[in-house]
């Protein structure tokens, strides 16, 4: 069993999100966004690469959509309603509520800038009839193998992690997450479970962010300092998210400072987005429902809908508009109009991809901005840039990771020398796994396999049953007496043609064989490397080529000082030490045979195969911890 995970965007980059999981037969697509930087077949996932003759509806088995922004869903209308996949759609309350406003608002900048429309109107509405909202934590069966659950990762109204599994493979992708609160969200959430993979995003990859209220203190600061002095300031911000968590912020600031400066929203995007938020109260942070019944948060008294008549009127003012990125619509006309005075404020609060105007002003200040060979900005206003990005950072990334402890990691969404930090921290500190592929590039590596089994009841009262052992210090008569508890608690797995799988006691084990004697044996083949055991092969200069006899001479002078039952070397190629039995195993299919991921194999690499009666059992792991150790000597 393997799971396969395809990269389709959000390899090595920020944009257009789009992961392909293939896990024991089923196959998901997580996210299905666009690029905000590119305008030509960069724009969205290379989708051939799920189905070279189109047949989307057979080659997936669901997608998957964390939450509304369009890096994540941008490119769903044109995948359903142009490429032609009719399969189920899964995504939370909220997403389906406010992805299709998204949508319709990135489908109007696209005609307005002139564009080749991707989508229609009518694209939106049948791609939405398509989708299945899901609840937090709310199990879902997708069909009788793949179990989905989505659970709250804060970052904007309806974001989700969600959980897949199929039989015993399990994985979680978070999307983007917060894992602290803010002012109008809470922090994500997830139960620890047993996962064979975690693909999460890694926007923040190396950036640990220093207390939100200071932020707060120096956004209020720069925004304040330019009012009072008559200039404007732009907040390019998403409809959806920053939007209201900075107008909470500046609200209550607005009121506490008697501050009587307009505060605008660029369109009725934002105003109906509130709507929605006063609806799903309870998707938001537990402050804002605690205080609903008294006040609605996202009720902005300070806030007014702007008139484009406004845009050259004199005086300060506060304007958010959309998109986030000034990646065009009506936040780059604004700028466009405001840049050329010192005396206005540019303050970008969130992430912005590479190829947009935001990304350019970020880069470092900039005199001038090329937006194409007619067109070119003179920028002499004042560029504030402020982390009030929804995005988790480094800290919280590495939390997240060591909460759950999955066996592997592959990292998404973040900037490649980011994340080949990242990735090699989490190697190192966790000692997990980790992976950062680029765009369409295929990760693949096995899964867990349980094997369920029932367990006899003398089994269990023989678990139960108090095996206690006293020890006193003989060296010291008034040393306090010392408990050891060493109740049973080894079994027998069994495995009888027709039946379950079972565990028994080993008294039981008689009745079953239908004999009345049996002997119980165990098998362990494990790894060992020769540098230790060169070092005693070595004459002068040179080393004898070793073979299998010079080998277990070796380890029969080490085990001859370490272990007093040591019995003799045995003349058939063999260590003996009472039951137990070892020898140099050439079965490269060897079925006793252990894979340790924190062992170093190379071609110096041999297997040691032992036996022994369950008698000895104590005596042989201390032989095979004596001869493992030759490991770490090296």
């Amino acid at each position: 069993m393997a799971i396969d995970c395809l990269v389709l965007g959000a390899g090595q980059e920020v944009g257009k999100s789009c992961v392909v999981v293939s896990m024991n037969g089923k196959r998901i697509m997580f996210d299905c966004g666009m690029h905000m930087g590119y305008t030509d077949h960069h724009r969205y996932p290379d989708f051939s690469l799920i189905s070279k003759s189109g047949d989307f509806d057979n080659a997936l088995s669901c997608i998957i959509i964390t939450h509304f922004h369009l890096d994540h869903i941008g490119a769903l209308p044109y995948f359903t309603e142009v490429c032609g996949y009719n399969g189920p759609i899964y995504m939370t309350y909220p997403t389906k509520a406010l992805a299709p406003i998204m949508l319709e608002d990135y489908r109007k900048v696209m005609v307005g800038r002139g564009e080749e429309q991707q989508f229609t109107n009518e694209n939106i509405v049948n791609c939405m009839k398509k989708v299945t909202a899901v609840d937090l934590k709310q199990t879902l069966q997708v069909d009788n193998d793949l179990q989905i659950r989505a659970y709250y990762a804060g970052h904007v109204l309806g974001a989700a992690m969600f959980y897949a599994r199929v039989g015993d493979a399990s994985m979680v992708y978070t999307g983007d997450y917060n894992m602290t609160p803010d002012r109008h969200l809470g922090a994500a959430q997830i139960d620890r479970l047993q996962l064979d993979l975690l693909i999460t995003e890694s926007t923040y990859a190396t950036t640990i962010r220093d207390s939100k209220y200071a932020r707060e203190r120096e956004f209020l600061k720069a925004v304040h300092k330019c009012v009072a002095n008559g200039g404007k300031v732009l907040i390019p911000t998403f409809a959806l998210g920053r939007a209201q968590e900075l107008c909470i912020l500046l609200e209550d600031y607005w009121e506490r400072m008697n501050l009587k400066v307009p505060i605008y929203f660029s369109s009725g995007l934002t105003m109906q987005a509130n709507l929605y938020y006063k609806v799903l109260i309870n998707w938001t942070s537990q402050k804002v429902k605690d205080t609903y019944a008294t006040r609605n948060a996202f009720d902005f008294k300070n806030v007014h809908n702007f008139n484009r008549s406004l845009l050259d009127a004199p005086g300060p003012c506060v304007l958010f508009a959309t998109p986030g990125m000034i990646s065009g619509g009506f936040s780059l006309e604004v700028f466009k109009h405001w840049a050329p005075s010192e005396l206005n404020l540019i303050t970008l609060p969130g992430y912005c991809v590479a190829g947009t105007v935001g990304h350019k002003l970020m880069s470092g200040k900039p005199r001038k901005i090329v937006l194409d060979k007619d067109t070119q900005i003179d920028v002499r206003c004042q560029i504030h840039q402020l982390s009030f990005s929804p995005h988790t950072d480094a800290k919280g990334i590495m939390d997240l990771v060591k909460f759950l402890s999955p066996k592997n990691v592959i990292l998404v969404h973040g900037e490649k020398p980011n994340m080949v930090k990242l990735k090699g921290k989490i190697k190192s500190e966790l000692g997990i796994q980790c992976y950062d592929p680029a765009n369409t590039e295929t990760i693949s590596f096995p899964t867990t396999h349980f094997v369920k089994a029932d367990a006899t009841n003398t089994f269990i009262r023989s678990s139960l049953t108090p095996n206690f052992k006293f020890l006193k210090d003989e060296l010291t008569e008034m040393s306090p007496v010392k408990v050891h508890d060493e109740r049973v608690s080894e079994g027998i797995l069994t495995m009888l043609p027709g039946q379950k799988v079972k565990i028994v006691h080993q008294d039981e084990l008689l009745t079953i064989v239908g004999n009345d004697k049996a002997e119980v044996e165990f098998a362990y083949c494990f790894a060992l490397n020769l540098c230790d055991l060169k070092n005693s092969l070595t004459t002068g200069d040179e080393v004898v080529g070793p073979d299998d006899n010079s080998l277990l001479g070796v380890l029969n002078a080490k085990l001859s000082n370490e272990v007093t039952e040591f019995d003799r070397q045995d003349c058939l190629g063999t260590l003996k030490v009472k039951s137990f039995r070892l020898a140099i195993c050439k079965n490269d299919n060897c079925p006793h045979r252990t894979i340790d991921d924190g062992f170093m194999h190379t071609s110096e690499t041999i297997f040691c195969c032992c036996n022994w009666s369950i008698v000895d059992k104590n005596l042989a792991w201390r032989v095979i911890s004596v001869i493992k150790n030759m490991n770490s000597e090296c």
